[in-house]
């Protein structure tokens, strides 16, 4: 990747961090990157493609973060609930995937809600895989894995940000509980 490109990617990174996208204008992100605004469009057609560009690069970083942590010789579940926890630590510590959010809620920019909903269905496909891989190795029962995988995480998102709106934060530990008691074993007695 060329130095330029690379000064465009990272200033406006950090522009959509600061201002979120609907604020961020083509002029702004010239000038953090200190060129010329004709030179971000020989490399993006459009501010969206410029947004684009750096959430692929970001669904890359977090897979990565999420592989990290998967160990073979640990259970399904175990595993699952690292990767989880892994893809939301890094929801939360994102400058940037913070004010996405956010301006999703509050303003339902249309480019913002579309890479926000190519960010969850890479999570989901990623979980849905794994579920896959299990459901052959025969450690877990047969199941529709994508049903499956959007129950995971979306209880996940619902124990780690919105439970802790009212309630006090969970540890990572109780999370896990909870997760393996209504995956793993399920309510019934």
């Amino acid at each position: 990747m060329s130095n330029k490109k690379q000064q465009i990617i990272e200033a406006a990174t950090k522009s959509f961090s600061l201002f979120g996208y609907k604020a961020t204008t083509m002029d702004q992100v010239a000038k953090v990157a200190n060129v010329g605004k004709g030179t971000i469009y020989t490399f993006f057609k459009s501010k969206e493609e410029l947004l684009d560009e750096i959430v692929s690069s970001l669904i890359v970083e977090m897979k990565e973060a999420a592989e990290e942590v998967v160990d073979p010789h640990l259970s399904f579940f175990e595993n699952a609930h690292r990767a989880l926890y892994r893809f939301l630590e890094f929801r939360k510590k994102h400058q940037l995937l913070i004010k996405l959010l956010q301006e999703e809620k509050e303003i339902g920019t249309p480019a913002v809600q579309e890479v926000m909903k190519r960010l969850e269905s890479t999570i989901l496909a990623y979980i849905k895989q794994k579920i896959e891989a299990a459901i052959e190795k025969g450690e877990i029962k047969n199941c529709n894995p994508e049903i499956t995988a959007f129950l995971m995480f979306k209880m996940y998102i619902a124990l780690v940000f919105e439970w802790e709106q009212t309630h006090e934060p969970l540890s990572k530990e109780q999370i896990a509980e909870l997760f393996e008691l209504y995956f793993l074993k399920g309510l019934s007695k």
